[in-house]
């Protein structure tokens, strides 16, 4: 796996440029654990019975950042681009995926959540889901812990696929 080019969060910074710097640090992980690999690669799954892959992973994190920044912060109702199915299944059912298709989605939904978080007065704003309410602090802290459980996914399944490791 070739060495990829991550910001490093800095060490000493206000609280939105520490939050915003590491999950944007997580988000080009994934990005790097997915670089170089064929169609085929990023669709292979983990180990029977799960359906994870590094594709699927992709497409989940797009979803979760549109729920997150779009329909809980911002109230917008979304479409999700994959059917969810029983537990988010549908995001995971790559067989046909179209990698690029993923990718684009993906890198669009992280841009707009950097512009909606940009835009934000503070990290007091407040958005809901249901009856509960969620600060967008909490929903940067809760969308770096999303990416780095993931990103330790991806990190298996590229050492799977390849044998490439790497923080």
């Amino acid at each position: 796996m070739q060495d990829h080019q991550r910001n490093e969060p800095p060490l000493q910074a206000d609280e939105r440029a520490t939050l915003t710097a590491f999950l944007q640090y997580h988000r080009e992980t994934l990005e790097w654990k997915c670089t170089g690999l064929t169609p085929a690669q990023l669709r292979e799954r983990a180990v029977p019975p799960s359906s994870l892959s590094l594709l699927g992973l992709v497409r989940h994190l797009a979803e979760v950042e549109r729920s997150w920044f779009q329909m809980v912060l911002l109230g917008e109702q979304v479409e999700r681009h994959w059917p969810r199915g029983d537990t988010d299944g549908g995001v995971f059912d790559v067989e046909s995926a179209d990698p690029d298709q993923a990718f684009t989605l993906w890198q669009a939904a992280c841009a707009r959540s950097r512009a909606i978080v940009d835009a934000a007065e503070s990290l007091d704003a407040t958005g809901s889901h249901g009856e509960e309410v969620f600060s967008l602090r909490w929903i940067l802290t809760h969308m770096i812990e999303e990416y780095a459980r993931h990103n330790g996914h991806a990190d298996l399944l590229r050492e799977r696929l390849d044998g490439a490791t790497g923080e």
